[in-house]
C-alpha cells in the first residue's frame, strides 16, 4: 500500500467496512451496465432439447427459467407451473441442443416418465408448445463459443474501432489489453511498445465499436492527432492494412454490442449555450457553447474560457443522451454551485448577461433528455468508481449528494486526493460493492486504518434450520470455495438475479406495504453480497426486523454447507445482530430463497429468482391467513420443558436516550423455543407469530417449564411467573405493586380457548375496550398465557396503567390455570 495509508491492502474487507463506517452498499439493481455484462445470450423463454435424466438415450422439449453464468435451471415441458421438477445444468458439460436437433440428427424426442399421463399425444403437444417458439442459439451451445460468457469474447488481442471524441468524428483502431468484467484496458493500433495513451473504456461505451463500424457509417478511419506525428502516413497506412488482413481472427462477435444503448437525433444548433461536466475533470459545472454540430448524431461542445490567452480547448463530442449536459440555469435550480468561465469579470455570475454579452441563445429544455430520479442511490451509500484523474484506480466512493439522476462521490484512497466527482447514476465507471474483488481488480482501499472490533456473538443451538443442504441438480458439483470466499463462475458473478414478486403474500412478519416498496431485483452479483441485501431488505421490511432476525438466523446443529453472515436490524432505539446463513454457489440459490420464504411463513415465491408474472404458481393470493400458515408454516412438536441453557447469537446493543453516549453494553437474549404442539399453534396474528419483542424476549417456555416442575415450587412461583427468570427484564417501578385479585374459577381450559373464548373473558372485566385489540391481533387461549407486561406494552401500544390492569386479568387466568387444570 501507499506511505499514505495505513491499510493492507490485501486485507481490506468490505463488510467490516461498511459495519464499521455504518453505511449501506448501492444496491446491485442500479448498475444497469454491470447487469448486461453478465447475459450469457441465454434468456427465459428460450426453448431447447434436453437429454433425458433418466434415460440418456432420448431427448425432450424444456424451457429456459433463469440463467446464471454457465448454469441454466430448465423446466421440461408439461410441467406448467409446477417447479418442483426443475434443475440446473452446466453448458458445458450437459447434452443440450437448439430445437430440431433430434429430428436433424435421428435422435428420439420422448416425454419423462414424470409427466406421461399429462401428454396422451405426443406430436399434437410439441406442436403446440414450439409454435412460434424461440430457440436457444447453436452457436451458444456448440463450437467454440459453447458455454461461454459473450464477454469472455472479447479477449487480449482482439480489435475494435474507437471514436475519437476529442477533436473530430474519426475514429482508429485499438487493440485489447485487458478485459476486466467487460472494462477494457484499449491501446491504439501501431503503438504495441507505448501505454501512454492507454484508455479504460467500457465495452458498452456508446463510442466502441466492432471493426468495420466506420466504413459502414461513413466515417473514415484515421489515428487521433496525438499520436498522429508518431508515424508516418506510409506506416499508418500500412498498419490498416495489416489489420484488415487480420481481422476475421481478431474481431469479436457483432451480436456483443446489441445492448449498446442507441443514439438519437438532438437539436443542437451551433453558439447555443448550456451548462456542462467536462468528461476528463468531472469536478465542476461550467458554462460551456455547442462548437460544431456534425450531423443529427453528433455535436461538439466546448467549456467557456474568455481568457486571451487560454490553453488548449476543452472540447468533446457529445450525443443528445451524453452525461454532464444541463440546461442553463440547471444548477442554480438545484442549489448547486455554476463555475463562472476563467476570465469572466466579477465574482457573481449571471446567465442573462453572459448570454447578452456573448449574443447567444440558450439551448431549449427540449434539447435535453428527462431526467430520471428512479435508480435507487441514496445519500452516504458506498460503492466503487473508477478515478477520472488516473483510470487505472477503482476506488471505493461514498454518494455526497444527489440531483435528479446525478451523483458526487467522495473517492477514498486515491494516491492523489480529487475533489467530489459529478456522475451520471448510468455511468459505466462506477460499479457495486464487490465488483473489483469478483473481477480480480485491485481495489484501492481506505486511507483511514480500520480497526476490526472483537464481536461478542455467543453461539449456542439456535431454534432451528434455516436450509436444505442438498443440491438443487443432478450432476452439477458444488463448486470449491477459494481462501477468500469469492464464489465466482469464469471469473464472473454466480448469481442470478433475484426478485421481489410484490403481489405474493407477506405473511405475518412482513410489511406488505414496505414489500411493495422494494426495488423489483437486486443481482446478479456474488451469492454471498447478493444474498445478504435481499435478507438484511426483507429485515428492514418487517413490523418488527428483530424478530425476523431471529427467525433467519443460523442453527448451528444442522448439517449446513453455506455460509455464516453477520446481519443487523434496529428497531424502537435498538440494535440487533445474528449469524444468518446464506448459500454461495448458484445452484442452491433458488432453493435458499423458497426454504427462507417459507421460514417467513410467507408465499415461497415471495422473492427468488423467478419473477411471477400473472399469477403465483402456488395460488397464494386465494389463502386465507389461517391457511397459509397451515401450509407453510413451522409446525414442529418439541420436547415439553426449557431448552438447552446459554445464550442466543442474537445480540442486542441498547441505546440510552437524552445521555452523553457511552461505550455500548451488549447482552444476549434468550432464543424463544415454541415449548409443544399445542402451543406451536399461535395464530399468525397474535404477538408470538408476528413478531413478539426481542427486548421483553424472556424465555417464552415459561409455561411448559412451569408445567413440569414440582407443583409446591410452582406456587412459590407463580406471583412472579411473568417476570422470572430475566436477567434483562426492566424492574417495575417501586410504587407498583402486582397482586392476584379474587380467586377466579374457569369453566374451561384456557390452553383451548380460542380467540372468541379470549374475547368473552375480557369483555367480561373491566378491560373490556381492549377485547377489540385481542380480536385484531387474534390472541387466543395459548397465546394469552405467554403474555407479559413488557410484551402487552410493546405490542398492544398501551401505557403503564392501562397495561398493568390487563396483565392482573391476565395473572388470575395463570393462577388458576395451574389450580385447576395444571395437575
Amino acid at each position: 500500500s501507499d506511505a499514505g495509508s495505513s491499510v493492507d491492502e490485501m486485507e481490506f474487507n468490505w463488510d467490516e467496512y461498511l459495519e464499521d463506517t455504518g453505511a449501506t452498499a448501492a444496491p446491485h439493481g442500479s448498475f444497469k451496465h454491470v447487469d448486461t455484462s453478465l447475459q450469457n445470450g441465454f434468456a427465459p423463454g428460450m426453448k431447447l432439447e434436453v437429454a433425458v435424466k433418466s434415460d440418456q438415450n432420448t431427448y425432450w422439449v424444456a424451457t429456459i427459467i433463469t440463467t446464471c453464468g454457465q448454469l441454466l435451471l430448465l423446466r421440461y415441458d408439461g410441467y406448467g407451473e409446477d417447479r418442483k421438477a426443475d434443475f440446473w445444468c452446466d453448458i458445458m458439460t450437459a447434452d443440450l441442443h437448439p430445437i430440431g436437433w433430434c429430428e436433424q440428427n435421428k435422435k428420439i424426442l420422448k416425454v419423462p416418465e414424470g409427466i406421461k399421463d399429462k401428454i396422451p399425444d405426443q406430436q399434437e403437444f410439441l406442436q403446440r408448445v414450439l409454435k412460434g417458439a424461440c430457440s436457444a442459439p447453436a452457436n451458444l451451445l456448440e463450437g467454440l463459443h459453447r458455454g461461454k460468457n459473450p464477454l469472455d469474447l472479447i479477449a487480449p488481442g482482439s480489435r475494435l474501432e474507437l471514436q475519437n471524441i476529442r477533436d473530430s468524428l474519426e475514429a482508429w483502431i485499438v487493440t485489447v489489453v485487458e478485459n476486466v468484467g467487460g472494462r477494457l484496458k484499449l491501446r491504439y493500433e501501431g503503438l504495441e511498445d507505448s501505454d501512454k495513451f492507454d484508455q479504460w473504456l467500457f465495452y458498452l461505451d456508446p463510442f466502441l465499436h466492432q471493426v468495420g463500424w466506420a466504413a459502414q457509417h461513413g466515417y473514415s478511419l484515421q489515428p487521433p492527432s496525438a499520436i498522429r506525428s508518431l508515424r508516418s502516413e506510409a506506416d499508418w497506412q500500412e498498419i490498416l492494412k495489416k489489420v484488415k488482413e487480420e481481422e476475421e481472427e481478431s474481431s469479436v462477435p457483432t451480436d456483443l454490442f446489441k445492448d449498446k444503448p442507441v443514439i438519437g437525433v438532438h437539436s443542437f444548433s451551433e453558439g447555443m449555450k448550456l451548462e456542462a461536466v467536462d468528461p476528463v475533470a468531472p469536478f465542476v459545472i461550467s458554462p460551456a457553447t455547442v462548437l460544431k454540430v456534425f450531423n443529427d448524431k453528433y455535436f461538439m461542445i466546448e467549456i467557456d474560457d474568455l481568457r486571451a490567452d487560454r490553453p488548449t480547448s476543452q472540447s468533446y463530442i457529445c450525443h443528445v443522451n451524453s452525461a454532464g449536459i444541463f440546461p442553463v440555469q440547471w444548477s442554480l435550480k438545484n442549489g448547486l454551485n455554476l463555475s463562472p468561465p476563467p476570465g469572466y469579470p466579477g465574482q457573481d455570475f449571471d446567465w442573462a448577461d453572459y448570454l447578452k454579452q456573448c449574443s447567444a441563445e440558450a439551448a431549449p429544455q427540449s434539447c435535453f433528455p428527462s431526467l430520471t430520479s428512479d435508480h435507487g442511490f441514496k445519500e452516504n451509500m458506498k460503492l466503487e468508481a473508477v478515478n477520472p484523474v488516473d483510470p487505472e484506480e477503482v476506488c471505493i466512493a461514498t454518494v455526497t449528494k444527489l440531483k435528479d439522476s446525478y451523483l458526487w462521490l467522495q473517492l477514498e484512497g486515491s494516491k492523489k486526493p480529487v475533489p467530489d466527482c459529478i456522475v451520471s447514476v448510468e455511468s459505466m465507471n462506477i460499479f457495486p460493492v464487490g465488483w473489483c474483488e469478483t473481477n480480480g481488480y485491485q481495489l484501492r482501499p481506505p486511507r483511514k486504518a480500520i480497526v476490526n472490533k472483537q464481536k461478542k456473538i455467543a453461539v449456542v443451538q439456535p431454534e432451528k434450520q434455516i436450509l436444505s443442504s442438498r443440491a438443487v441438480h443432478d450432476g452439477l458439483k458444488n463448486q470449491e470455495l477459494n481462501s477468500s470466499d469469492s464464489v465466482v463462475i469464469n471469473g464472473k458473478y454466480c448469481c442470478p438475479k433475484i426478485y421481489f414478486n410484490h403481489r405474493c403474500f407477506s405473511g405475518p412478519y412482513l410489511n406488505k406495504g414496505r414489500i411493495a416498496e422494494l426495488p423489483q431485483s437486486v443481482g446478479p452479483g456474488n451469492c454471498v453480497l447478493v444474498l445478504k441485501e435481499v435478507l438484511t431488505l426483507l429485515i428492514n421490511a418487517a413490523y418488527k426486523p428483530s424478530r425476523v432476525l431471529r427467525e433467519l438466523q443460523l442453527d448451528e446443529e444442522a448439517a449446513w454447507r453455506g455460509h455464516g453472515e453477520t446481519l443487523k436490524a434496529k428497531y424502537k432505539g435498538k440494535s440487533y445482530r445474528a449469524t444468518v446463513e446464506v448459500v454461495r454457489t448458484a445452484d442452491r440459490v433458488a432453493e435458499f430463497c423458497r426454504k427462507t420464504c417459507i421460514k417467513l411463513e410467507c408465499c415461497p415465491n415471495l422473492f427468488g429468482p423467478q419473477m411471477v408474472l400473472d399469477k403465483c404458481s402456488e395460488n397464494c393470493s386465494v389463502l386465507t391467513k389461517t391457511k397459509y400458515t397451515h401450509y407453510y408454516g413451522k409446525r414442529k412438536n418439541k420436547r415439553i420443558g426449557r431448552p438447552p441453557g446459554g445464550h442466543s447469537n442474537l445480540e442486542v446493543a441498547i441505546k440510552k436516550p437524552n445521555k452523553r453516549r457511552k461505550r455500548r453494553k451488549h447482552f444476549f437474549v434468550h432464543k424463544k423455543k415454541r415449548s409443544s404442539a399445542s402451543v406451536d399453534n399461535t395464530p399468525a396474528g397474535s404477538p408470538q407469530g408476528s413478531g413478539a419483542e426481542e427486548e421483553d424476549d424472556q424465555d417464552e417456555s415459561e409455561l411448559s417449564h412451569s408445567l413440569a416442575q414440582d407443583r409446591d415450587k410452582r406456587k412459590r412461583k407463580l406471583r412472579t411467573f411473568s417476570f422470572s427468570d430475566d436477567e434483562n427484564k426492566p424492574p417495575l417501578p417501586k410504587d407498583i405493586k402486582m397482586e392476584v385479585a379474587e380467586k377466579l374459577q374457569l369453566d374451561s381450559n384456557p390452553l383451548e380457548w380460542s380467540v372468541a373464548d379470549v374475547v368473552r373473558f375480557l369483555k367480561s372485566t373491566d378491560c373490556a375496550p381492549l377485547a377489540r385489540i385481542f380480536l385484531d391481533q387474534e390472541i387466543d387461549g395459548q397465546a394469552l398465557l405467554l403474555l407479559t407486561l413488557p410484551t402487552v406494552q410493546e405490542c398492544m401500544d398501551l401505557k403503564l396503567g392501562p397495561a398493568i390492569k390487563l396483565c392482573h386479568h391476565i395473572e388470575r387466568v395463570k393462577l388458576a390455570f395451574y389450580q385447576q387444570f395444571a395437575n
